[in-house]
């Protein structure tokens, strides 16, 4: 059976993150990616032009993940509990399956990416997260925790350098850290917004019964 076009293309992706890990993205050819693959050159060239073309496709996946999260939280109520589930659903996006591999060579080639139109992008798309944390907070020092708890997630791929550690155990770093900085955005907010859980009170009850 013949490996779809779908296919074929995610391969060609995981084989040329790891020839850019291996040997530096500057070092690697599309000739190497195509003699890994075991494919001529041609029918590489049918799926991707350049090697900033694979990177773009990288790029382009996480700004479509990033640009869902935001419809997703833009649809919650703004408490605390989303902003939670957002910044623990984001950590995924860093976490999950090839990505920290992916965010390992984003860290390492931060000049490639700025060249990339794509990669140019991925600031503005980092501010409409922040704004989705600080959501009913418009306070400047909420709007700063929103990007301190987002740089939390990221910076733990390079700050965090103790040895032995875990990918798991970044992530729950970055996650407690990012928590201590949501934690005080929109408390008021987050107050209005609960619902009331006292019980209601016996309908025959006077203004002296509840004063």
């Amino acid at each position: 059976m013949r490996e779809s076009t779908g296919g074929t293309r995610e391969r060609i992706k995981v084989v040329a993150l790891e020839l850019f890990t291996e040997q530096g993205y500057e070092k690697t050819s599309l000739r190497e990616i195509a003699e890994r693959l075991n494919v001529t050159k041609a029918a590489l060239y049918y799926h991707f032009k350049s090697k900033d073309d694979i990177v773009a496709s990288f790029v382009e996946e996480r700004l479509e993940r990033m640009d869902a999260l935001t419809t997703w939280a833009e649809s919650q109520p703004a408490t605390l509990a989303t902003r939670r589930e957002l910044i623990s659903q984001y950590a995924d996006t860093m976490f999950g399956g090839d990505q920290p591999s992916v965010m390992r060579f984003f860290e390492q080639n931060q000049t490639v990416l700025k060249s990339l139109a794509s990669g140019q992008q991925m600031r503005g798309r980092m501010m409409q997260l922040a704004n989705a944390l600080c959501r009913g907070d418009d306070s400047p020092a909420a709007q700063l925790r929103a990007v301190l708890s987002l740089f939390a997630v990221h910076s733990s791929w390079f700050a965090v350098r103790a040895p032995g550690i875990t990918d798991d155990d970044r992530r729950k770093i970055a996650l407690d850290v990012a928590d201590e900085l949501l934690a005080a955005i929109g408390t008021e907010a987050d107050r209005t917004a609960e619902p009331d859980r006292t019980a209601a009170p016996d309908k025959g009850a006077t203004a002296a019964d509840l004063s």
